[in-house]
């Protein structure tokens, strides 16, 4: 058998662990991308909906649709942007505050359980070498117009 490729176990991996937190949140009626965003929220502040996409890596499009969804489920309110007209701050509701925590309990609980599957110095090695991937890609280190195919 071949072996397999970095993208291949990157995408695997990835899949599974999507797999996995939207099985959970649909314990709850929620979803994944619904969970990462109730904990990007600052829960004090709010946070403005155009810091919100970059802080879960999610492209504008998507996030409206969540948003809106969020919004529908009683999970945020939309507020003007005191320091500007234009914007606005996503704030939780008391329901978006409770799912946050449900949230935060199994985003830890995946964490617990890596950790103690995993030895620390493995897992040192795991981000750093997850680092060092995303540091190519951010730096255009990968693919150049020169190298493109």
């Amino acid at each position: 058998m071949k072996e397999k490729t970095i993208d291949y176990v990157l995408r695997s991996t990835w899949i599974g662990v999507m797999k996995m937190y939207n099985e959970e949140a649909g314990k709850k009626g929620s979803s994944m991308a619904t969970g990462f965003a109730l904990i990007s929220i600052d829960t004090e502040k709010g946070t403005s909906s155009t810091a919100l996409g970059p802080k879960m890596g999610m492209e504008a499009t998507s996030l409206s649709r969540t948003l809106k969804t969020m919004e529908e489920k009683g999970l945020i309110v939309r507020k003007p942007n005191p320091l500007d007209g234009r914007g606005v701050i996503i704030h939780l509701t008391p329901f978006g505050q409770e799912m946050r925590e449900f949230s935060k309990t199994v985003v830890l609980g995946f964490d617990d359980a890596v950790k103690k599957a995993i030895s620390e110095e493995d897992l040192r090695v795991f981000k750093r070498v997850a680092n060092t991937i995303l540091e190519l890609i951010n730096n255009k280190k990968i693919y150049t117009p020169e190298k493109t195919v």
